[in-house]
């Protein structure tokens, strides 16, 4: 049997972390500390990757633009697939269905969406964005954070007020985003507008992090709490499938 070049191991370490974070540059004493590697082994690494165009620095480390260039391929593939599942949700559901990464830290941007319903509804582009503390979304991205990051990230960012029916005591919101992780979906009902509710859920990827969320939004007439179990679900069952189709490992409740 082969075993593990300890190199080539702590090379693609130095990458998932980096990547992690992207666009967001890592400091090397982030990436030493938290994978414990040796200072000069780590600068070893990263300039070699950096020469291969793997890597980059500036302020921190960033990934390279060689290795971006090979990411858009499957970046094509992955966004295919997205699209086949959000235009199939939006079929069944007869809502908005769309999928969101973060932009940085403070925002989540709209990368994909289907768009199947008829009549006066809901919508939503491709590159718009929603504020961190998006009720349905952010619980979706952060049930399965560690609380101490989300902590930092609330305090950091803030949790908006939207409506009179936003959960923002810090309390409240962990009971909150414990009951997310518990049933795999978030809910929104009136909370970010009063006219309007959204469900949302995660889509894993292959190390069970949070990598995008897919949502739906309805006119609160349309979408509340006589129906919101019966279309979280299949917001839940799609985010599944994504993460299937993608390679990604699924987390469920502790």
């Amino acid at each position: 049997m082969t075993s593990d070049v300890p190199a080539v191991l702590s090379a693609v370490r130095l990458l998932e972390r980096i990547a992690r974070d992207w666009p967001e540059p890592v400091a090397s004493g982030v990436l030493i500390e938290e994978l414990g590697l040796n200072r000069s082994t780590c600068y070893n690494i990263l300039g070699t990757l950096q020469r291969a165009g793997w890597t980059t620095s500036r302020d921190g480390w960033s990934l390279g633009p060689r290795l971006l260039a090979m990411a858009r391929l499957s970046e094509d593939w992955m966004t295919e697939i997205v699209q086949q599942e959000l235009d199939a949700l939006s079929r069944q559901i007869r809502f908005i269905a769309f999928a969101v990464q973060p932009q940085g830290k403070g925002a989540y941007s709209v990368l994909a969406k289907g768009d199947r319903g008829k009549g006066v509804r809901i919508t939503v582009g491709v590159g718009d964005t929603f504020p961190f503390s998006a009720p349905a979304i952010m619980r979706a991205f952060h049930a399965w954070s560690d609380p101490a990051e989300v902590t930092r990230l609330v305090e950091q960012f803030g949790v908006e007020e939207f409506t009179s029916a936003t959960v923002t005591a810090p309390g409240t919101l962990r009971a909150v985003l414990d009951h997310t992780r518990e049933r795999g979906w978030a809910e929104s009902i009136r909370e970010y507008d009063l006219g309007q509710s959204g469900v949302a859920a995660p889509v894993f990827d292959a190390q069970g992090r949070v990598c995008m969320v897919v949502c739906s939004l309805a006119f609160a007439s349309e979408l509340n709490e006589s129906n919101v179990d019966h279309y979280g679900e299949l917001i839940r069952e799609c985010g599944l499938r994504i993460t299937e189709r993608t390679g990604g490992a699924a987390k469920t409740a502790d």
